[in-house]
């Protein structure tokens, strides 16, 4: 694992005749090589400090936009792997008829924020492939259209300079329109104490690019002024705490871990609000700044997420009698990851 990229590296392929003809041993070699050659953080910000110095703005599908925004390129998806996962969704949709369904796909900085780019960088079609989702997915998914939300707060802090998500205020305002959809009242921003917990945190995007020499980003909490309890239990640990956020990881690289201590396969939060309502979430790391917002909307609320989730979700819905369902992914994520397909196994 590399802590200034914040992902996992690739580990040495094992060599069978069936990956040696197929090709598939010679691109994992290749890149097994390109990740563990020594020095690699280091020649990352060489690299990235001599493109900034030749005036480019690009590295490792990373901008260097305007103002010190890092953002991440939008990468078309291929069109087969788009059905497969609509159709993925629907299926499962049509296993599960008596479940209220809610589907945000979150647009991301490069499309909020494209005023950013750099001035040679042409539109990113994600709102066109955002939109291609919205219109296929089956009519009794209600689906949380939140390109104009976003773009009414493009000004104020909604997304992290340095980083691929949402900040909590963007996802506030997200929860806002989730709230409208589902028929629920919204705490406003007096409900909360909004609490800043760190402003030296670099991101995902600040390892990522290897750009240097940018000021960092803070987190803030909104942390309810009404008594809420919490029981969050980390089912692939065998652990629960009473609170939503692990403020010991404020000290670490990935300060974005405060939030759930990061991702897990399932996680079960039980709140003394809800009046037993239930939600499951299907979700990436844009939920985990997101969900403490429903807290007070639910008794129960699951948290699954596919890339290391293994059960089955059918299971899990009628065990705990669940009746509501939220799938929440940031389009990169969604039109990059293939987990969405486990939906249905």
């Amino acid at each position: 694992f590399s802590d200034s990229e914040n992902r996992n590296l690739e580990q040495l392929p094992k060599l069978s005749f069936k990956n040696l003809m197929g090709g598939k041993f010679t691109s994992s070699y290749e890149k097994y090589v390109s990740d563990q050659f020594a020095l690699r953080d280091f020649w990352i910000g060489v690299k990235s400090d001599t493109d900034r110095t030749i005036g480019k703005k690009e590295n490792n599908d990373v901008y260097l936009g305007k103002d010190g925004f890092l953002i991440q390129k939008f990468n078309k998806p291929e069109d087969k792997d788009l059905k497969d996962k609509v159709e993925t969704i629907n299926s499962f949709d049509n296993l599960t008829p008596n479940i209220n369904k809610y589907f945000m796909l979150v647009p991301t900085a490069v499309k909020i924020l494209e005023d950013k780019l750099p001035n040679y960088v042409s539109d990113s079609d994600e709102l066109t492939y955002i939109d291609k989702v919205k219109k296929s997915i089956n009519n009794d998914i209600n689906f949380v259209d939140l390109y104009d939300t976003l773009s009414s707060k493009k000004d104020e802090y909604i997304f992290y300079k340095t980083d691929h998500h949402w900040t909590t205020k963007g996802a506030y305002y997200a929860y806002d329109e989730l709230s409208k959809k589902m028929g629920i009242t919204p705490k406003g921003e007096e409900y909360f104490n909004i609490q800043k917990v760190t402003d030296e945190f670099y991101g995902s995007l600040y390892s990522k690019g290897g750009f240097r020499h940018l000021n960092p980003d803070s987190i803030e909490l909104y942390l309810p002024k009404d008594d809420e309890k919490y029981k969050v239990e980390y089912l692939d640990e065998d652990k629960s705490y009473e609170s939503l956020y692990d403020m010991n990881n404020i000290n670490k690289k990935d300060k974005y871990t405060v939030f759930f201590n990061g991702n897990h396969p399932l996680i079960k939060i039980t709140t003394n609000k809800g009046e037993g309502r239930k939600l499951l979430v299907v979700k990436d790391s844009y939920a985990n700044s997101f969900i403490p917002f429903l807290t007070s909307n639910f008794s129960e609320i699951y948290m699954v997420d596919l890339r290391y989730y293994s059960e089955g979700l059918n299971t899990l819905i009628q065990e705990n009698q669940i009746n509501d369902m939220l799938i929440l992914y940031n389009a990169n994520t969604f039109f990059e990851d293939p987990s969405i397909k486990n939906l249905s196994e």
